[in-house]
């Protein structure tokens, strides 16, 4: 089994105190024992801000079982094409829960005008989409952009 891991569940083990550290780290430590564990290159990217070298990320993604697995055409023409699904539904509603993926709107109490949102980056589409390709399933906590703009994904998360 392939498992793809995003980089909330990563952080969880990195920063002290995160209230999922620990379910976190069994997740990871169960789909390991099922196969391999591998990140795309936006996770790795994103790790990479809070490493002082290359090699200090290196060591990390070892003892941890993670390898870094490349995206290939088709999850990146994949990741493109959601986000521009998500794009045009964001013309329409305002807001996406991002746990559950409802959308919503809301208005300034004061003036009624509409609140806008700040859109999803394509680097959570690039991680979906690599995830779709490459993997068994995805390891994250952000289950209500992958519910809804991957269904076809398996999410499992440390909630």
């Amino acid at each position: 089994m392939i498992t793809s891991v995003d980089t909330n569940i990563i952080l969880d083990l990195l920063i002290p105190g995160e209230p999922f550290s620990e379910s976190s780290k069994v997740l990871l430590d169960r789909h390991l024992a099922k196969g391999k564990l591998i990140i795309c290159e936006v996770v790795f990217a994103e790790l990479a801000a809070g490493f002082p070298t290359e090699e200090e990320l290196g060591c990390f993604l070892a003892d941890t079982g993670m390898k870094v697995v490349s995206s290939n055409d088709r999850a990146l023409f994949l990741a493109g094409s959601r986000w521009a699904e998500y794009s045009r539904r964001s013309a329409r509603s305002r807001l996406l829960c991002g746990k559950c993926g409802h959308a919503f709107e809301v208005s300034c109490p004061e003036c009624g005008t509409i609140l806008g949102k700040r859109l999803h980056v394509l680097a959570d589409f690039l991680i979906g989409a690599h995830a779709l390709v490459q993997a068994d399933c995805l390891l994250s906590r952000d289950l209500g952009l992958y519910r809804t703009y991957f269904a076809d994904l398996k999410v499992v998360n440390s909630i």
